[in-house]
């Protein structure tokens, strides 16, 4: 399986970004794909996950900000981010889970992470 993260950019304080993650072998081989964040000398985190029935989550900062989405025809899964704040800079990665409960935890040990991932930063 390849899959990476992609359409990081630098951005302005309130600014958008529509990251994409490529799932090559398809979505539906997983029960959940899980979007992370590494902010500067920081452990890499979740942030927001879509678990095939299209259920998603989302850690508490990126609520309401955050939007998680797939497309199963193209294999791929969108993370639209608005209102961007310096603390979003981050590297932002992909992965796929190895439990079917992993996007109930967001833990990284929970997935699977190949994804050298994107940069995203927010400039104040």
């Amino acid at each position: 399986v390849q899959f990476g993260e992609s359409g990081g950019d630098l951005v302005q304080l309130g600014g958008s970004l529509n990251l994409s993650c490529v799932v090559s072998g398809g979505l539906w081989k997983y029960y959940g794909i899980v979007c992370f964040g590494q902010a500067p000398g920081n452990d890499r985190e979740g942030v927001s996950c879509i678990r095939k029935d299209d259920s998603t989550f989302y850690e508490d900062f990126v609520k309401r900000r955050f939007t998680v989405s797939s497309d199963n025809t193209k294999n791929t899964v969108y993370l639209q981010m608005r209102n961007l704040k310096p603390e979003d800079t981050a590297v932002s990665s992909c992965a796929t889970d190895v439990l079917a409960y992993s996007c109930y935890t967001l833990k990284p040990a929970d997935f699977d992470s190949r994804d050298p991932g994107t940069q995203v930063a927010v400039s104040s």
